[in-house]
Parts: C-alpha cells; sequence; structure tokens
C-alpha cells in the first residue's frame, strides 16, 4: 500500500547547533527504518526517508530524534504547540465548501502565478510549509514528489508555499527534486490572510536561533511562520478537503491526500 516510496539516499540533512549528541536507545518507530546502533540527527533524518510507511509514521521518526537529541527543544515545542492549540490557531482557516481565495505569487524562478492559473490545469493540491530548513516539511515535501506521477495521471496540480526568499525556496525544491513549483509568500501576507500564520513566540526564537537564520531566510525579523497546512482545491475553487494542524510534526497522510484529490476531480 505504501510502496511507492522512493530513495533519497545522498540528501544533506544539516544538524542544527544546539541539537548536539547522537541518537540512543530505543525507537518503536524508527527500529522499522534503522538498527539500535546510535544514529546522529542526520541518520535518523535519512531513516525517516527510507521508511516504507506513511508519511506521520516517518515524521514521528524526527520528532522522536529530536526528542533524545534535545529534550529542552523537544519539551519547548510541546508547549508551543499546547499554546497554539489552546488558542484555536488555524481553525479559522478555509475550511471544506468554501472558496479557496486567489493569490499571485512569485515561483522559485521569479515567474508569477496565480491561483486561477492552476485551477485552469486540474485540481490542487496546495501545501504550506515552514521552510527549507524543517526537515518535517522536506520530508512533507519527499512524500508529495514520490507520489507526483500519481497525482498528475489525476489531472491535478501541486504547488508548495514558503514564506522563505527565492534562492531558498529554490534550494528546497532541488533538495527534494521536485518537479511542481514552490511559491514564496514574502511576509507570510498570503498566509496571514488565511489564518494561517503564527507568531514562534521568544523561546522558540531564542532556541531556533541557535541553528537557524530565520531573518535571513525570510527576510525579516518577525519570527512569523505558516500552520503546514494542505489544501485540495476543486477546479471550480471550493475547498474539497484541507489538513490543518497547529502540531508542525503532524501533516497530511499522501493516502488521505490522494484520495481527496480523487473526489476534487
Amino acid at each position: 500500500m505504501h510502496a511507492r516510496h522512493q530513495n533519497h539516499a545522498g540528501k544533506t540533512w544539516r544538524l542544527p547547533r544546539g541539537y548536539g549528541g547522537r541518537l540512543c536507545g530505543t525507537r518503536e518507530s524508527a527500529d522499522m527504518a534503522a538498527d539500535d546502533q546510535a544514529m546522529t540527527f542526520e541518520q535518523s533524518v535519512q531513516a525517516a526517508i527510507e521508511l516504507d510507511a506513511p508519511l506521520n509514521e516517518r515524521l514521528a521518526v524526527i520528532a522522536a530524534a529530536v526528542r533524545r537529541l534535545n529534550s529542552e527543544f523537544a519539551d519547548a515545542v510541546e508547549r508551543l504547540v499546547d499554546r497554539l492549540e489552546k488558542q484555536g490557531a488555524g481553525t479559522m482557516a478555509p475550511a471544506p465548501g468554501e472558496a479557496m481565495p486567489g493569490f499571485l505569487l512569485p515561483d522559485d524562478d521569479g515567474r508569477l502565478v496565480s491561483l486561477a492559473e492552476i485551477l485552469a490545469k486540474g485540481p490542487a493540491v496546495i501545501t504550506f510549509q515552514r521552510g527549507h530548513w524543517c526537515p518535517y516539511c522536506r520530508l512533507n515535501a519527499i512524500g508529495i514528489v514520490e507520489v507526483h506521477r500519481e497525482i498528475a495521471e489525476l489531472g491535478g496540480q501541486v504547488v508548495a508555499i514558503m514564506p522563505e526568499r527565492r534562492k531558498f525556496a529554490k534550494a528546497m525544491k532541488a533538495l527534494v527534486g521536485a518537479q511542481f513549483p514552490f511559491l514564496v509568500d514574502m511576509d507570510n501576507g498570503y498566509a496571514l490572510s488565511l489564518n494561517l500564520a503564527i507568531w514562534v513566540g521568544a523561546e522558540m526564537e531564542r532556541l531556533m536561533g541557535l541553528g537557524f537564520d530565520i531573518p535571513n531566510y525570510q527576510g525579516n525579523s518577525s519570527w512569523f511562520m505558516p500552520i503546514p497546512a494542505t489544501f485540495i482545491v476543486g477546479t471550480d475553487g471550493i475547498i474539497r478537503d484541507r489538513f490543518v494542524d497547529p502540531d508542525y510534526r503532524r501533516r497530511m497522510d499522501i493516502d488521505d491526500l490522494i484520495a481527496a484529490l480523487r473526489r476534487a476531480r
């Protein structure tokens, strides 16, 4: 059922400063992908990439690695997610049955792309990603790349939207081997209009700043990011399905994406 998987070995997954150490001990999900030897963070991400399992099981391998390598960071993530869930972050985003708001955004080559242009070619998979630096986003994108042929056979179009400068969007596209466009949502303008953009908070600013130059990537110092979300939109512009979760460690599973796209035709 999940044999769509392709090998993305050879990709480099940089270990951020502050994660430190090695991955040790038992790993219920990671045991499916790797042996019991100590693993670096990069090795854990590669194990997740190579794991033949649903996307969220693969993402859980990365989350387990973060927990074992840096419990302080993992605890801060839990506090962030708890805060966002209590605030109802993402609940006001466009819902199934509603029209997907239009956009006109530059792609990774600088060409302006509109929602209308995309829907003229077929139903769309519109996915919001936090950035090229995020291993969860990269694995999410790889999961979509793995089934891009099946999406194309259904007439589907895919666009990824990121709040990063064009050179970083282009790097992300190349890293995951995508053929679909990565659109640049500077200052999270479109995400904000969809009630998807959130402030990460002072604690996460400090911890993430140890390894990632987010202000440089985004071209601003706001520390706003989109809630990773995926919308399946019919050619009539109506949302058929969506996945919106303030916990960035979870994403729409690929089988669910394909099923929703079939319904959207």
